[in-house]
């Protein structure tokens, strides 16, 4: 009974496969890691039992937290692939009912990470085959640079980062010029990209590479180190020092030049509305009253009494009004006029008037 027992699981186990009418085939593929824009190749290949003439359905889908996303199926000689990967996958066979259900998804995306399931559907079997798919991102716009003075006997760093890229990114460097090989007091870090080199000499001068890496890609960067003697400091420091004070000196020569110009124009400014002092002043009233009067006497003083009865008429008692006053200085008053035959008829001595100018002063 025990030796029939084997035979026995046999013939169950045909009997099930007959029963289901279907088996896949391409079970070797569980995990694929593609790059972003890539394409891959989904396999899911099976085998049908001849005796059963059943229509197949083939159903592919992602698997979800709640459940299945269609992402294409094939039934009753139809295509339906109005999902979330429209336009960018399709099956590899025309028909592909024949035994090849394997779908091509084109131009990946880093959400198109997941689990995928191919379901074949021949009642009244069915069988299931899953695979994983992870979509990395290249290692892109990678730069490279040099931190540190590049002076011989100083430490530096030759850094490396790459902007873009899915992790896990490995850095890794190489001299590309000379030697070819990297300074013996380098340290390199393969997940930051730092290269530290101590003690640098000119020795270590050279183009160097950096290359960094994932599971999907590599790109890369160079940079040029340059180590040269020390840099004169006290003379960069003393050329610093001269060209600040001589810029000091022309900032104070500007705002002294400012600030007299500014004075000058706000004296003239102020003479502009005062009086000069070397104008002499207005002649007053009575000094023009005392001139009037003198020079009519000067004028009378010549004739005889008897000869001023013609002269009595005239008011000398009156001082000239403010409007004889107002008389532009220009003008002179002119006594009244006598003949000169009635002047020596009348007794008068020819007297010489002493000329006078503007503001009454002998000449």
């Amino acid at each position: 009974m025990a030796s029939l027992l084997p035979l026995l699981w046999v013939v169950t186990f045909l009997c099930a496969d007959l029963t289901e009418g279907v088996t896949i085939t391409s079970t070797e593929q569980t995990m694929v890691t593609k790059a972003q824009g890539e394409k891959v190749t989904l396999l899911c290949t099976f085998t049908l039992t001849p005796e059963d003439e059943s229509t197949v359905e083939i159903e592919w889908s992602i698997l979800e937290p709640n459940g299945e996303e269609p992402v294409i199926i094939y039934n009753r000689d139809k295509v339906y692939d109005k999902y979330r990967m429209i336009g960018r996958v399709q099956f590899i066979e025309q028909n592909p009912t024949s035994g090849d259900a394997s779908i091509d998804v084109l131009n990946l995306k880093p959400e198109d990470t997941g689990t995928y399931q191919c379901k074949v559907k021949k009642l009244p079997g069915v069988q299931t085959h899953r695979i994983h798919l992870t979509v990395l991102e290249k290692p892109t716009k990678t730069k490279c640079y040099v931190e540190g003075s590049q002076e011989i006997g100083t430490d530096l760093t030759l850094k490396c980062k790459s902007q873009e890229g899915s992790p896990i990114i490995i850095y890794s460097w190489k001299k590309t010029t000379g030697s070819q090989e990297l300074p013996a007091t380098a340290l390199p870090n393969a997940n930051t990209g730092d290269l530290f080199v101590k003690n640098a000499s000119q020795a270590y001068s050279g183009t160097y590479t950096c290359f960094a890496i994932n599971k999907v890609g590599t790109d890369e960067c160079s940079v040029i180190l340059t180590v040269k003697p020390p840099i004169d400091r006290a003379g960069t420091i003393a050329g610093a020092v001269i060209g600040t004070l001589l810029a000091l000196c022309i900032l104070a020569v500007f705002i002294f030049c400012f600030y007299k110009k500014r004075r000058e124009k706000k004296y003239e400014k102020e003479v502009h509305h005062d009086i000069r002092e070397d104008v002499p002043p207005p002649k007053s009233r009575a000094s023009t009253a005392r001139s009037y009067i003198g020079s009519n006497r000067s004028s009378l003083g010549s004739m005889s009494p008897s000869n001023m009865d013609g002269f009595t008429k005239t008011q000398y008692n009156k001082v000239p009004s403010e409007d004889f006053e107002r008389t532009p200085q220009n003008q002179y008053f002119d006594p009244p006029k006598v003949a000169a035959p009635n002047l020596s008829r009348m007794g008068a001595i020819p007297v010489m008037i002493p000329a006078q100018s503007k503001d009454g002063s002998i000449v």
